[in-house]
């Protein structure tokens, strides 16, 4: 077996596992599901339950902070422009403003210590010896990772997030039990929380021997929605085989990928340029994604353009988090070409590392620090990346308080989204579908 792989030269575990959007676009205008306005104290207390599943009427909000409050009628779990049907329940807004739930696009929910003891954590000095710590970790635990991973995602749900793609480790340590307790927290959660479980195989695909084989049975028995990868050349030291047999399963079982491609230089260019040729010869258009991708900061705008224009043809998603300004993505640049960019926690007080809170307003308002953003303009972009990024990279329909949008929002008190963005306020309402999940940054049903 090959030895442990270093870090690359210069590079921490916070960079290690980093990637941040840089920012584009411009401020979302308020557009309302149904233009009745309506009066109201911004600092009334909402109320009623919106959880009965039917009509709803939810009072006196303002979308994107507009300067006067609406009615937002929900029929079915959707924004309508049709008057609210005689007993639809009504839910007060207080005057609160209404945003779209957040989507963490990257966020490993199955090493989460949330919610237990505190953990203390030793050196590490490559991916195969954090993934050692893994699973020691693991062993350690008295709480199932069922119940460990629901207790992330349901705080997730209350401080506002709409849908996960979770990566769970899949590899002889653990066989599928880190997939399959995902899985039983994503039951609890799905009146609250649209989620896609990626079968990750942290220990590698080919360097660890048994590991093909539970993708593989993850994959034909519909545990999972997509097949993960690492780093091919430097982790795997077997680039083509890796590919070869994720694309393969892939193809025969009709499920995603997701690649976590931290390699700089050539030894992450190598593989992009491989994954972008397999997703056109076997015609795999919209289903693969690659994370972190830190070999594309950095680039020259012409290397760097046809690499996107590539993706964006294929639809090539990519996903980033935000704890290092070395990897800021050049997302601005991507989306000229259509490359979908979402934005993920990535691991939350795991054996990794003892930071995160799997709060997704948190990590848009990170993105906007370690970007050195200041224009309203900017900061509300970060919070688009939260919002749209994801919703793009993981195939949901978009909020935007249009008729027919899923009524996936939440409440909080503030003037304006770029204050929202600095300041977290407290999530006042989280709504899912028409239904309230969360109150005060407490899950909900």
């Amino acid at each position: 077996m090959p030895s442990s792989h270093p870090l690359p030269d210069g590079v921490s575990r916070r960079s290690m596992i980093a990637g941040a959007a840089a920012l584009a676009g411009t401020a979302a205008t308020a557009r309302t599901a149904q233009a009745a306005p309506a009066t109201g104290s911004a600092t009334a207390a909402a109320d009623g339950s919106g959880t009965s599943g039917g009509p709803v009427v939810f009072r006196n909000v303002r979308p994107y902070g507009a300067a006067e409050a609406v009615d937002l009628t929900v029929v079915d779990g959707k924004f309508s422009d049709r008057p609210a049907p005689e007993g639809a329940e009504v839910v007060d807004g207080g005057g609160l403003i209404a945003l779209p739930t957040l989507v963490n696009a990257h966020v490993h929910p199955d090493k989460t210590t949330w919610g237990g003891k505190w953990v203390t954590r030793r050196p590490a000095d490559g991916i195969a010896d954090y993934a050692e710590q893994d699973v020691e970790l693991y062993r350690s635990q008295d709480r199932s990772v069922g119940e460990r991973a629901h207790g992330l995602m349901a705080h997730a749900v209350a401080t506002g997030t709409r849908a996960m793609r979770a990566h769970a480790d899949v590899a002889p340590e653990y066989d599928l039990a880190c997939a399959e307790g995902v899985a039983e927290a994503g039951k609890r959660l799905r009146h609250a929380l649209d989620l896609q479980i990626v079968a990750f195989p942290q220990h590698g695909v080919i360097r660890k021997p048994g590991t093909a084989e539970l993708l593989e049975e993850a994959a034909r028995t519909g545990l999972v929605d997509m097949i993960g990868g690492i780093d091919p050349i430097s982790f795997d030291q077997a680039s083509d085989e890796q590919l070869d047999l994720v694309f393969g399963l892939a193809d025969r079982h009709g499920v995603g990928l997701d690649i976590h491609l931290h390699d700089r230089g050539q030894d992450g260019l190598k593989p992009l340029r491989d994954i972008i040729d397999r997703t056109r010869a076997l015609s795999l258009r919209g289903k693969v994604t690659v994370s972190h991708v830190f070999c594309l900061p950095g680039l020259d705008d012409r290397e760097l353009g046809a690499l996107a224009e590539d993706m964006g043809e294929l639809d090539i998603s990519l996903t980033t988090v935000a704890p290092s300004e070395s990897t800021v993505l050049p997302v601005a640049r991507l989306r000229e070409h259509g490359v979908a960019v979402g934005l993920g926690t990535d691991g939350v007080r795991d054996a990794w590392s003892p930071f995160g809170n799997g709060d997704m307003l948190h990590r848009t308002h990170q993105l906007g620090l370690i970007t050195d953003v200041r224009l309203d303009e900017e900061l509300d972009d970060c919070h688009r990346v939260g919002a749209d990024g994801g919703s793009d990279v993981m195939h949901l329909p978009k909020v935007d308080f249009k008729p027919g949008d899923p009524a996936d929002f939440y409440l909080v008190r503030g003037e304006c989204v770029p204050q929202i963005v600095i300041d977290l306020p407290d999530r006042a309402m989280v709504v899912h579908g028409g239904r309230v999940v969360g109150r005060d940054g407490e899950p909900v049903g």
